[in-house]
């Protein structure tokens, strides 16, 4: 470990410390899906059309990505300690600048700076944990850090509908206040100071190039399917940006004396081999939550309450599992509690593709637990597998990365899967349209319904009955890609390594099983 670096001998006040980087998360998850339910009400204050509105979520979602991979740089050059306490500083007072916003262009430049000071909450607040405790801990102390990043995202929306709802959209954001003031007194009191290394420059380049294909992906997943992809010019330049922004960096990284992501981390067969699972954790991860809110509502007509109520097992269940899993990482082998996570998930799939709007509440909800449970399985012992074997200087650019490869996978699959519903949606809109007849006794045709045929609401009748089945296909097809994705997590756990109990922070205590 370097010189002043964070380890669990110089932590007298764990707890309060770890209470400190679980609110930090907590903020910056909550704040990426908070905002969603109040963008009607945004709208009107601000005087805004929707397409302008939708600036207040791209502009976090650009400046958070953009932020995330300096992390490790920034905490290296000015310290850890500095870095959290700019960054909780920077987001509380952002989020008080966003609650007092009088026009849009303020939203869109104060919810910009938050993004900013908020890249940096998730990555340190993870390393700081992985720092803090003993690798025989760090099963619980990524499950307790886990909950913090998997549960943010699925309360965002309820909480901002509430305050909306019951107070105004404004405290969606002030609600980070008093939050963020405890964190800081916090890390201010329990974080001792570490070692900053003034004489380390930082390679631009690579950062430009890197900003630029960050910001290129993700305006083209943000606006491509109000665009028509790449039938606009829009989105087909954002991606040529965003492709020769990763190409221009990665031949840098590869070639440059000094970047500013030391590539020494990818050399570490699990943290490289972790970072593809993250990834296709991330694909599915917040996509079913973005398609089985619609489809509750939609295709199932339940009201909003009873969505949100459906919806909520998952989220216990994941809770649970990383409980369990935090405990169990310690005593069996984390790739056979992977494998059994990831069994669950390409099973709660399965039995996905086959839902109906007929599918009882019953099915909904343990599906959605054992989904719940699958996600847990996985996530956190895929954290302790991946950093067992890091060296402990490239710890905090390793969670920078982490982060941004979770995020980037998020975006890439809700983009995806929605568009995919939209597309497949109208697809076999077309396909069964042509077997609408009243020769086709597979229908059940009557006398009654066949004469339907020749009235206006009888068409409209036939045309809503053919939208609900090209609906229900279409989401069943998208059920069935994310068990596909899922699968390949199978093949990759054999290839990482088993870290061995009471490894150090070498980055080479791993054995081979």
């Amino acid at each position: 470990m370097a010189d002043g670096a964070l380890t669990p001998e110089s932590v007298q006040h764990r707890g309060i410390l770890t209470v400190c980087a679980m609110v930090a998360t907590l903020m910056q998850a909550l704040d990426s899906t908070i905002a969603n339910v109040s963008l009607p009400y945004m709208q009107g204050s601000l005087a805004a059309s929707y397409e302008e509105v939708t600036w207040v979520l791209t502009s976090y979602i650009v400046a958070a990505a953009i932020m995330t991979a300096p992390v490790g740089w920034l905490s290296t050059r000015f310290s850890e300690r500095r870095v959290f306490l700019v960054s909780l500083a920077g987001f509380t007072i952002a989020s008080m600048l966003c609650g007092m916003a009088t026009s849009l262009d303020e939203m869109v430049l104060f919810r910009f700076a938050q993004g900013l000071f908020g890249a940096a909450l998730v990555p340190i607040s993870q390393s700081v944990m992985l720092n803090i405790y003993p690798l025989e801990r760090r099963g619980q102390a990524m499950a307790i850090w886990g909950m913090g990043v998997m549960v943010g995202p699925i309360l965002g929306p309820t909480l901002g509908g509430y305050l909306t709802e019951h107070y105004d959209w404004r405290y969606v954001f002030f609600v980070n206040l008093p939050f963020g003031v405890l964190a800081i007194l916090g890390v201010l009191f329990s974080m001792p100071g570490g070692k900053a290394q003034r004489s380390l420059t930082f390679d631009w380049f690579g950062f430009v190039f890197l900003a630029a294909a960050l910001t290129g992906l993700q305006l083209m997943l943000d606006r491509g399917e109000t665009k028509d992809w790449f039938a606009s010019t829009e989105v087909l330049t954002e991606a040529i940006v965003a492709l020769f922004g990763f190409y221009v960096f990665i031949v840098h990284l590869c070639t440059a004396e000094r970047p500013f992501i030391s590539p020494h981390m990818f050399a570490d067969r699990n943290f490289a081999m972790a970072l593809v699972i993250m990834f296709l954790v991330g694909m599915v991860l917040l996509a079913t939550s973005a398609l089985l809110a619609p489809w509750l509502q939609e295709l199932g007509n339940y009201p909003v309450e009873t969505a949100g109520l459906l919806l909520a097992p998952r989220g216990f269940g994941t809770m649970a599992a990383m409980l369990i899993a935090g405990r169990l990482t310690n005593r069996i082998d984390a790739r056979i509690i992977m494998f059994g996570g990831t069994l669950m998930l390409i099973a709660t799939f399965w039995r996905m593709t086959g839902w109906t709007p007929a599918v009882s509440e019953f099915e909904i909800i343990w599906t959605s637990i054992l989904q719940g449970f699958g996600i847990g399985f996985v996530f956190i012992p895929l954290n302790v597998v991946a950093f067992a074997t890091l060296p402990g200087e490239l710890r905090t650019q390793g969670t920078a990365m982490w982060s941004l490869i979770r995020n980037v996978g998020s975006a890439v699959g809700i983009s995806i899967f929605e568009a995919l519903i939209t597309t497949n949606a109208q697809v076999e809109h077309a396909a069964l349209s042509q077997f609408i007849s009243p020769l086709n006794r597979a229908l059940g045709w009557s006398d009654i319904t066949a004469h339907a045929l020749h009235t206006p609401q009888g068409i409209a009748m036939l045309g809503q009955m053919v939208d609900q089945q090209s609906q229900i296909i279409a989401y069943n097809d998208d059920f069935w890609l994310m068990m596909v994705i899922a699968v390949p997590i199978l093949i990759l756990l054999p290839f990482m390594r088993k870290p061995r109990a009471g490894g150090g922070d070498s980055g080479h205590a791993a054995v081979m099983d």
